[in-house]
């Protein structure tokens, strides 16, 4: 997943709710699945930031000395700026980029 060339909001968005239960003909399963794919995309962006973070990471026995290790902090700041895993999520599924199945049809 590229984070640096997504469309989604920042900030707080009102959608249109017809526009997201088109797909499903259901507002509740598009939410159910569109929550899914958030929860997604949160553990992908966890794992890639841990182990960003993890390049820096300075270990230290001492706890008298806090040392700031200014990679890490750039690293938190982009990942901080960047639309939560919801907002990713709701543009993907407006943009039918979220693949689903209803498993009740055969």
């Amino acid at each position: 997943m590229d984070l640096k060339k997504t469309t989604a909001p920042v900030n707080t968005v009102t959608y249109n709710k017809s526009k997201i239960e088109e797909p499903t003909g259901n507002v509740y399963e598009a939410i159910t699945i569109m929550a899914r794919r958030a929860n997604q995309i949160n553990s992908e962006i966890k794992k890639e930031l841990i182990d960003k973070l993890e390049e820096f990471a300075t270990y230290n026995d001492s706890l008298e000395e806090i040392f700031e290790n200014k990679e890490q902090i750039e690293v938190s700041k982009f990942y901080e700026k960047l639309p939560k895993p919801h907002a990713l999520a709701v543009q993907e599924w407006l943009d039918g980029k979220i693949y689903y199945r209803d498993s009740n049809q055969q």
